[in-house]
């Protein structure tokens, strides 16, 4: 596949800034792949490869702090990320909702 026939898809990296609690859902393309989550600046945010195309569908995620109580079953891991200079870490899981 030539560079140009890349660039003619519908694919992009999107975007979404996450709330640092508990729980809470996104509104994400149905088939998102989820690439990571990170801080940038001030702001805890997650990346996925997305067909904009596709039918918007309701994604949940949940935040951990490092020694903090969770579920036995918490969902599928997405990443670790770091507030306050790394006095602060989180862990981000998906789950069924």
């Amino acid at each position: 596949m030539s560079y140009t026939a890349r660039m003619e898809t519908n694919m992009r990296i999107l975007k979404w800034r996450l709330r640092v609690t508990d729980n809470q859902s996104l509104m994400m393309p149905a088939g998102a792949k989820v690439l990571d989550v990170q801080m940038q600046g001030d702001n805890c945010c997650l990346w996925a490869l997305c067909d904009e195309r596709e039918p918007k569908e309701q994604r949940y995620f949940a935040i951990y702090g490092t020694g903090n109580p969770m579920p036995d079953t918490p969902g599928k891991y997405i990443a670790t990320f770091q507030m306050g200079g790394g006095a602060l870490v989180f862990h981000v899981f998906e789950h069924a909702g």
